[in-house]
């Protein structure tokens, strides 16, 4: 991971308050500063450390490149694509093919690391009545980067939650501490989520209640929110509704996209209203996540395109006509940040989950209030027509149905497809290249990416079945 790390910095040349001495005996749990670092000693020097966004926002792309949120143009696209692109869209059994030091998995663990050093370095630093808000603040922050490392790592290289078996399936190393000689198993999916879940509740109190103006901070809002994204993939509906009224108690402003550019390719501000915590997946696939009329290799999924109705302004918010006459993604949510597509945290997802989890458990008018709230941001003034259902599955169907279209790009649609599938939604991908037809049935073992093959020969931790 040293190696990995070392790369990271000649590429995009930042200086991070630890630098990473290379070497490896245990893979991530080797991850230690070499003995010319200055370690963090103020409360500043520790804030310096989680605002480096490169690290502590960024998530795996993986999920998004074998989902079908797009297809390739074609072949020849699809043959220029490096190795785990092509890999994942046709869901392969070995996606990374014996590469080393791969970042889907070492970037969640050093945003990990970061957090540990954090909250170890905040042990050292005596809380007093003159910096007990930047005190709590940072160590509410190491709980929630913690947390939401360890969830992006779990959706995928763990199974989805079922509590039936939570107890036996694999979890993720739960790397708790900095030390690099401390051996660390792979946890019990339960106890993986515990964990998040540990971290998510300490970093609550901790936190100030609303999104400061730069949205790489966490907030009360942004804790609650992912609390609710993770119970809904957990299929534990009633607290993902709790964990989504207490954000929108706390917080509660849409964008109208009537006030926005639908001719721009950057028509979203990074810190824009609805960000509750901005993140991306990292700019190292960029054949398929790089968006913008440059990128000619990969389309949104047809499907989806034609979904929006007349009037709706996603459909022009969110895509582009590149030179060659296809359709491309706009920056999203990341603004001009990222290139990438946005994996943090925003309020309509929020909104989503609320009226999806009320069809769930029988409210319909409540839910499709929920759902047209949003929907009425989302087309022109004048020309927006209140959905309704005749009961909870049309409800829900209809939730989903726009869940899909709003949602787009932001790397959740492979977790809908897990908990869905479990579910009994009986979804199977397909995907036709040069004439030869790949699929992915329901609850495939496929859905769960492998771990690097160097993490496996290096730390000694079960791989996961393919």
């Amino acid at each position: 991971m040293k190696k990995n790390i070392l790369t990271f910095l000649k590429y995009f040349l930042i200086l991070p308050v630890f630098l990473f001495a290379p070497a490896c005996k245990k893979g991530f749990l080797d991850a230690k500063p070499n003995s010319s670092i200055v370690t963090p000693k103020t409360l500043d020097d520790l804030e310096g450390l989680l605002k480096n966004n490169l690290i502590t926002q960024s998530t795996p792309g993986l999920s998004q490149m074998a989902c079908d949120d797009y297809v390739f143009a074609g072949y020849n696209e699809w043959q220029s694509a490096n190795t785990v692109e092509r890999n994942s869209y046709i869901w392969s059994k070995d996606i990374f093919q014996g590469a080393n030091n791969v970042w889907a998995w070492s970037y969640p663990y050093l945003g990990a690391f970061y957090s540990n050093n954090a909250l170890e370095g905040l042990d050292k630093i005596e809380m007093t009545p003159a910096n007990s808000s930047q005190y709590k603040q940072i160590k509410g922050w190491a709980y929630f980067v913690r947390a939401f490392m360890f969830y992006d790592l779990a959706r995928h290289f763990s199974p989805v939650y079922n509590a039936a078996t939570a107890h036996t399936d694999l979890g993720i190393p739960l790397k708790l501490r900095t030390e690099i000689d401390e051996v660390v198993p792979r946890s019990s999916l339960q106890q993986t989520y515990d964990q998040i879940f540990i971290d998510i509740n300490r970093a609550i109190p901790l936190l100030n209640n609303l999104p400061e103006s730069k949205r790489n901070r966490p907030s009360k809002v942004s804790a609650y929110a992912l609390a609710s994204r993770i119970s809904l993939s957990m299929r534990n509906y009633p607290k993902a509704e709790a964990y989504a009224d207490s954000t929108l108690r706390l917080y509660n402003n849409l964008i109208d996209y009537n006030t926005v550019d639908t001719v721009t390719e950057t028509p979203f501000l990074i810190d824009n209203q609805e960000v509750l915590y901005s993140a991306t997946t990292p700019g190292i696939y960029f054949e398929i996540n790089g968006k913008t009329t440059t990128n000619t290799s990969v389309i949104p999924n047809p499907d989806i395109v034609s979904s929006y109705q007349q009037f709706d302004l996603r459909k022009p918010i969110f895509f582009i006509t590149n030179p060659i006459g296809q359709l491309s993604m706009k920056h999203g949510y990341e603004g001009l940040f990222s290139a990438y597509p946005f994996s943090g945290l925003a309020l309509d997802e929020i909104y989503l989950i609320k009226a999806e989890c009320l069809a769930r458990r029988g409210e319909i008018i409540q839910s499709m209030t929920w759902l047209n709230n949003l929907l009425i941001k989302r087309f022109s003034t004048g020309n927006f027509v209140p959905v309704s259902a005749a009961n909870a599955a049309e409800a829900l169907l209809i939730v989903l149905g726009e869940r899909r279209k709003e949602l787009i790009w932001r790397t959740l649609r492979w977790d809908d497809l897990k908990r869905l599938n479990l579910e009994g939604a009986n979804i199977t991908l397909t995907r036709v290249l040069n004439g030869q037809t790949y699929s992915i049935a329901p609850n495939d073992s496929r859905y769960v990416f492998p771990i690097p093959d160097d993490e496996i020969a290096l730390s000694g931790i079960q791989q996961n079945k393919r």
